[in-house]
């Protein structure tokens, strides 16, 4: 089923392109030496170069580890590496842009990245393939504040250099058939989710949109549904909101249908979202190709890449996060939504792993500890071996569930030592004397006839209010499979 907007004069399908901005990690910036750790913390104007401030004689040397990071992305969307290709001038008049044209790599040749995919699930439920365009190297602009003076605005060139990737989806009318562009805002945000993810499992980028390392232009069109031509795209820039990317989607959508249903004409503009409003609004008539005026730079030699870079660097690829919830479903038995919490971020799928440490019959019980306890409390740091003994001991049969949660709990309220000697300490440690389990059982049934009588009648649910009891009387200290098998032998 597609996703449809209904209009007053019906149904109408969505186009979405997605221009995808992330900060590149590397020490230094793409065209310069100076440090490319970006931080808004940093005072203004400390991390800059003779190059970033675009002083006249200086000229750009490009940094080969930009290089092989893009490699490193493109080898994780399935993308074709371009061997030949070239550095432009993009030519336009900012505050920001010191150069006054930012220097990039232009779509009419292809970038380092060439095209690729990446899988996604659709609204349909089934995985679709996401075509993308191209992923291009380029400078990232300086930083305007207009909140220092009541008069006045500042630049802040620490950001100016620092690398940008920009990951364009492929839209393409032969294609439209295969349904391989976004059509719906959920697809649009698990896209963003997927590309992020590949980012960080990469170390790519950080791609955190609250910080402005991950940016997105959001291109969006209509057209009547079934049909296979293209509308007229608008292009909202700069969102960093999964939420808001989403929100401006369906507004400016169903602007576009109300102005064609009223007679009207989409024009080509470039649109600013009202985050208070949750609406867009024309902020000028979009840019075409010709409006930048490319030309390749003249300081910059064409980049060259061999087939034995490629192949060191695809040696050095990590598993990404589709192939590892894939493995933690089939190889460790986990659910879906157990691989989807354990591989929301590198940190947490390398605790996992490392709680595991290679014995799969941990593998839920560490699952479960970590989504129902650790992510519960993230200020608490417990080593991974120490999640792995407290598990091992409950399978074992050493203590049971309550004696594992109350030792959590002394260990969250700073207990030291490991789960095995804080169980020493305060004697917990399971009854498995069969002996000492039928006397404490035998009693409980002793002083509860009528429930006995109840449950010999069919009333089978009562079985939990014995066990209840029992591990009452106990103090937990009972091995429940023990106490079960005994109980339910007794009330034959």
């Amino acid at each position: 089923m597609t996703y449809t907007i209904k209009g007053k004069t019906g149904d109408w399908e969505l186009v979405i392109g997605l221009e995808t901005h992330i900060e590149v990690l590397s020490k230094s910036k793409l065209f310069s030496g100076a440090s490319a750790d970006y931080n808004p913390s940093v005072p203004a104007n400390i991390q800059v170069s003779m190059v970033d401030a675009a002083m006249p004689g200086m000229l750009p040397v490009l940094n080969e580890e930009c290089v092989n990071q893009a490699i490193r992305f493109g080898l994780a969307i399935n993308a074709d590496i371009t061997r030949r290709s070239i550095f432009a001038r993009k030519q336009y008049f900012y505050p920001d842009l010191p150069q006054g044209y930012q220097i990039s790599q232009p779509a009419e040749q292809p970038p380092v990245v060439g095209r690729g995919w990446i899988e996604i699930e659709s609204d349909n439920g089934g995985m679709k393939k996401i075509l993308i365009e191209r992923a291009h190297m380029e400078q990232d602009a300086a930083k305007n504040k207009h909140d220092m003076h009541p008069t006045k605005s500042f630049v802040d060139l620490n950001r100016s250099g620092v690398m940008l990737l920009e990951i364009v989806t492929f839209l393409d009318i032969k294609n439209s058939e295969n349904n391989s562009f976004i059509t719906s805002p959920d697809e649009a945000e698990r896209y963003l989710r997927q590309i992020r993810e590949i980012a960080r499992a990469t170390g790519v980028s950080n791609a955190n949109m609250e910080e402005g390392s991950m940016r997105c232009d959001v291109n969006v069109s209509v057209r009547r549904a079934g049909s296979n031509e293209f509308g007229t795209r608008t292009e909202t820039k700069n969102m960093v909101s999964f939420k808001f990317i989403k929100t401006a989607i369906e507004f400016e959508a169903r602007r576009q249908i109300e102005i064609i249903e009223n007679g009207g004409a989409v024009s080509q503009d470039t649109m600013h979202y009202n985050q208070d409003s949750g609406t867009t609004s024309v902020m000028r008539s979009k840019e075409d190709a010709l409006d930048y005026r490319y030309f390749p730079d003249p300081d910059l030699l064409p980049l060259i890449i061999t087939d034995d870079q490629i192949e060191k660097i695809r040696k050095t690829m990590p598993e990404l996060p589709t192939a590892k919830r894939a493995r933690y479903i089939g190889e460790l038995g986990l659910s879906e939504y157990d691989a989807d919490r354990l591989t929301e971020s590198i940190e947490i799928s390398k605790y996992f792993e490392s709680a595991v440490d290679g014995v799969p019959a941990r593998a839920k019980g560490i699952a479960n500890w970590m989504i129902s306890e650790l992510f519960a409390h993230p200020e608490f740091e417990m080593k991974p071996a120490d999640l792995a003994e407290l598990v091992d001991m409950t399978r074992d049969g050493e203590i049971n569930g309550k004696q594992a949660k109350d030792i959590f709990i002394k260990m969250l309220d700073g207990e030291t030592g490991s789960p095995k000697d804080i169980a020493n300490k305060f004697g917990m440690k399971q009854v498995t004397d069969t002996n000492a389990i039928e006397k404490i059982v035998d009693d409980v049934i002793a002083k509860n006839p009528s429930q006995v009588a109840e449950y010999k009648n069919g009333k089978v649910g009562l079985l939990g209010f014995f066990v209840g009891q029992i591990m009452k009387k106990s103090g937990g200290t009972m091995n429940p499979a023990t106490v079960n098998e005994i109980l339910k032998e007794k009330l034959k």
